[in-house]
């Protein structure tokens, strides 16, 4: 449904004692290309999310199978148990600062991420960043649901016997492509509800989660008796000069694993019940819960060594290992609501929101998130996951780059150039201050394709371990290539505050000279 309101541009923004700011009757143009009810900003009212709900909401998405196989990706890589925590823990405290100043925005205005970046972008060029984002999340939903897919499948085989010994369709079991579908159709249903349904599900999945994660540290830990040799297990690499090049590239990969949400949690945040809720919620939900995790991934394997002779990185795995129905079921509706979990919060209601402002008068966010659920499947991003080399330093590596640079370019406007301060209602209407040159601000492209190209251009494969040349795409900015979040962050959000400063572009958004 579109918005048919009357115009009134006249009419100013309301603002509450807390700061949070809501549009007037009557403020918004009838013109639909740029408004549908989806992404119009958060009534008040409804802006109720606590800080239990965004510590919940973290904890839910941090608790998922890929976020678990994380510090088996970097031990694999050479590391000790130790190094790969620290990566860990120190990625997610570096990713919490974008995540809480682009956050800011929500509960503030009550507007998703594309609403937000049409402020440095431009009603039209907003769809730049967007799409980036959109197409990130439909690749995680392809991969989190293949992932969950697998873990119902070995779980199910365990309890039902000759399930994985099916006939197979393109390579794999019918019963495999069954499971695969059978989640896939319930993480839609999920979403199709909205997103209180979603807050209502995080908010008893997260603890839900978090038993089940301690049952299995608990259960691995009185058969194994203590936890093995793992943990007594000295780094490939020491601390030296053996050491840096793959930690500075691994930071990176991890911090791009949760980069995608530092751009787009304004989709959350703007049903905040005030920025407290939002940064105490997140600041306990993130950084904890992934270190947690981690060191729960890193005890329970080192068990797995003790009992089985081998490192069992893979929870389905080891969970499968049982003879227990009941811990079989259990592990099952664990597996279920971990992948549920982030898959939606993370993976769906960016993408969601994004083609809905792509073309708001014919796609809704119920109608984003099935197209969603639809592109996920077809690109078959799965095979993303084949190595850690190409999962670690090709993927995260560069869809960290991409991500951290549009990041740098929407803290400069809203915290340097706009100092917080929007018009609300233009980022609804064509023609006033955020149409900078026909909907599109040559700065902000500017700063994204110089940032973009320093932070990927350099990026490199081993020989027969990646798709780019070993010596780069681009060898002069190889060197790059291995800090590319940070490289694509500084350098957009320092070039888009200079050409903006030097345009003479005031707080309120005045148009590009």
């Amino acid at each position: 449904m579109t918005a048919t309101v009357p115009p009134a541009p006249s009419e100013e923004p309301i603002a509450d004692p807390a700061g949070r700011v809501e549009l007037p009757p009557g403020a918004l143009p009838v013109d639909n290309r740029f408004v549908n009810d989806d992404l119009l900003p958060v009534p008040v009212a409804a802006r109720r999310w606590t800080t239990y709900n965004f510590a919940a909401l973290w904890v839910g998405m941090a608790h998922n199978i890929p976020s678990w196989l994380l510090a088996s990706g970097l031990v694999a890589l050479g590391m000790d148990w130790k190094q790969a925590v620290f990566t860990i823990a120190l990625a997610n405290v570096i990713v919490l600062a974008p995540m809480l100043l682009t956050g800011h925005a929500g509960p503030k205005y009550g507007i998703p991420f594309p609403v937000l970046a049409r402020a440095s972008f431009g009603l039209r060029g907003a769809n730049l960043p967007a799409m980036i984002r959109a197409a990130v999340a439909c690749a995680w939903f392809g991969i989190q649901t293949w992932i969950g897919g697998q873990g119902i499948f070995v779980l199910l085989g365990k309890i039902f016997g000759g399930w994985t010994e099916a006939s197979r369709i393109g390579g794999q079991p019918w019963t495999l492509w069954l499971c695969f579908l059978l989640f896939w159709a319930l993480e839609l249903a999920i979403i199709y509800r909205g997103m209180e349904a979603l807050r209502r599900f995080e908010n008893w999945a997260a603890p839900f989660v978090l038993v089940g994660a301690f049952a299995l540290l608990g259960w691995i830990a009185v058969k194994a008796g203590g936890f093995g040799p793992l943990l007594d297990q000295p780094s490939e690499l020491g601390w030296g000069a053996d050491f840096w090049p793959v930690f500075f590239p691994s930071l990176m990969g991890m911090i791009a694993f949760w980069a995608t949400l530092s751009l787009n949690i304004p989709d959350f945040t703007r049903f905040g019940a005030g920025q407290r809720a939002q940064v105490w919620g997140q600041t306990l939900g993130l950084p904890t819960t992934m270190t947690l995790f981690a060191l729960l991934s890193v005890f329970v394997t080192s068990g797995s060594q003790a009992v089985y002779g081998a490192a069992i990185w893979d929870p389905v795995e080891l969970a499968a290992k049982t003879d227990n129905v009941f811990g079989l079921l259990f592990a099952l509706v664990t597996v279920l609501v971990a992948t549920i979990s982030v898959n939606i919060a993370a993976n769906v209601v960016s993408p969601a929101y994004d083609l809905a402002n792509l073309a708001p008068k014919f796609i809704s966010f119920r109608t984003g998130a099935l197209i969603t659920g639809v592109v996920g499947v077809v690109i078959m991003p799965w095979k993303l996951t084949a190595t850690p080399e190409l999962y670690i330093f090709t993927w995260l590596g560069l869809v960290g780059g991409l991500l951290g640079t549009v990041a740098g370019i929407l803290i400069a406007d809203y915290w340097l150039v706009r100092r917080t301060v929007l018009d609300l209602p233009a980022l609804y209407a064509p023609g006033g201050p955020y149409w900078y040159a026909g909907g599109w601000n040559p700065h902000a492209v500017t700063a994204f394709l110089v940032g973009g190209v320093l932070a990927v251009g350099g990026s490199h494969s081993a020989p027969g371990k990646g798709p780019f040349p070993e010596d780069g795409l681009i060898p002069l900015l190889k060197p790059l290539a291995d800090y590319g979040w940070a490289v694509g962050l500084a350098t957009s959000l320092l070039l888009y505050l200079a050409l903006m400063r030097l345009s003479g572009a005031d707080r309120r958004g005045a148009p590009v000279d």
